[in-house]
């Protein structure tokens, strides 16, 4: 009994993965298609949040918001912003206490804007300690960081306050007071959230790579990019794609295997290399990575139509 339940997982997990793979070649025609038609009317919008849901299906992303197929380091990708403010009190003991919570988080920063309102300048507050209660990315237990700061902020600083581990999830916790000379004061704080890097050694790496090209040609409505992008999304995913359908055989009523039929047109000569050029002239334009990957495959195109 326990050896076939753990086959009906091991083929309900196979399954779920062969749906996703799939789904992200279909998605690719949908958006090759939609570009065709739309021209000026692109949905950029709508496309994108097809993309980014299919990066997060490439990357293999997991309940508590990690992936498979991708890590965090510790460079900007977002802020999660809010404002406090903070009375005086009759003891300096007596600290106010304003909490924030955030995910993918490695570092916050507590900042005192110039301005309360408008017109009326904002008055400095003692920042007693800082405590961050975290749970650290690849692990469960929860972990407390605390910094003594004692040191007043004023109006238009800000202090930077690193933690020891990028944060899945975290609460910050700041202990002031406000001058009872002047009154109350205003402080943000920031928590600055991690980037997300691709493993480069995934079997999907190569089609994130052009997924996160569509979205630079949505942004830059470049639809011949766009189209070209989703064709190669396609054309990568595709033996993946046959590789998770063949992979469990069907089974008739009777429980006889079922024979399968794939059929695979391949596109004209011209037309195929008409598209990687166009992927590889997009690659050459992004980052450093993309660019060092849109050599490697130019490299290997003329490898392949060098004369024998």
């Amino acid at each position: 009994m326990k050896r076939l339940l753990f086959v009906v997982a091991l083929v309900a997990t196979s399954a779920f993965g062969q749906i996703q793979v799939q789904r992200v070649a279909d998605d690719a025609k949908v958006i090759d298609r939609v570009a065709e038609a739309a021209k000026r009317d692109l949905p950029a919008d709508l496309l994108k949040r097809i993309v980014n849901e299919d990066i997060d299906l490439l990357r293999g992303k997991r309940a508590d918001g990690t992936y498979q197929y991708a890590g965090f380091e510790r460079l900007e990708s977002g802020r999660k912003e809010d404002s406090f403010s903070v009375q005086p009190s009759k003891s300096n003991d007596n600290l106010s206490k304003v909490e924030m919570k955030g995910e993918f988080a490695y570092r916050l920063i507590i900042g005192s804007p110039s301005r309360r309102m408008l017109l009326t300048k904002n008055r400095h507050v003692w920042i007693d300690r800082v405590d961050a209660e975290y749970i650290p990315i690849g692990d469960k237990t929860t972990k407390l960081h605390t910094v003594r700061v004692e040191d007043w902020i004023e109006p238009g600083d800000a202090k930077p306050f690193d933690f020891p581990d990028i944060a899945r999830q975290v609460t910050v916790r700041v202990y002031a007071r406000a001058d009872t000379d002047v009154g109350y004061g205003n402080i943000d704080l920031t928590l600055v959230q991690a980037k997300i890097f691709d493993d480069p050694t995934s079997p999907y790496a190569d089609a994130a790579a052009s997924a996160k090209a569509i979205l630079r040609g949505l942004d830059a409505r470049d639809i011949p990019s766009i189209r070209a992008m989703a064709a190669r999304l396609n054309q990568n995913l595709q033996p993946a794609a046959v590789a998770a359908v063949t992979a469990i055989p069907a089974t008739t009523p009777a429980g006889t295997p079922a024979t399968k039929t794939v059929e695979v047109t391949a596109p004209k000569v011209d037309d195929e290399l008409y598209r990687e050029l166009q992927s590889i002239e997009d690659l050459l334009t992004g980052n450093d990575a993309e660019r060092r990957q849109g050599l490697d495959q130019l490299h290997q195109v003329l490898r392949r139509l060098r004369p024998r």
